[in-house]
């Protein structure tokens, strides 16, 4: 089955200098080990193809269940340097959660 993100976990995101930074927290123990598998930084890098011009970072919180991905050169020079629309990076959470993965047909979602 074919789901967004946004029915396994939540995001947060912010920025620094021109780097991005999208926290993915999932809801269960579940979700966090299906997230661990999918979300390789190569598939953040291939979701952000459009925007993310460096290379892509991750770091798993567990206790958290959460997983850290930052994407470097991502901002177009960040804050003060970029005229793009959101250079503090602040919705990339929301565009990582549009992103759609599959799941086993079993698999139970929040």
């Amino acid at each position: 089955m074919r789901v967004s993100l946004s029915r396994l976990a939540h995001a947060r995101s912010g920025d620094k200098g021109d780097g991005s930074n999208v926290g993915l927290i999932a809801y269960t123990d579940e979700g966090y080990a299906l997230l661990r598998e999918l979300m390789t930084p190569e598939v953040v890098k291939a979701h952000f193809s459009a925007i993310c011009k460096g290379s892509v970072d991750r770091y798993e919180v567990p206790n958290l269940r959460a997983l850290n991905f930052i994407l470097h050169d991502s901002l177009g020079g960040g804050g003060t340097e970029s005229v793009i629309t959101d250079a503090q990076g602040k919705t990339h959470a929301q565009g990582l959660l549009l992103m759609e993965i599959d799941v086993p047909d079993d698999f139970e979602l929040k």
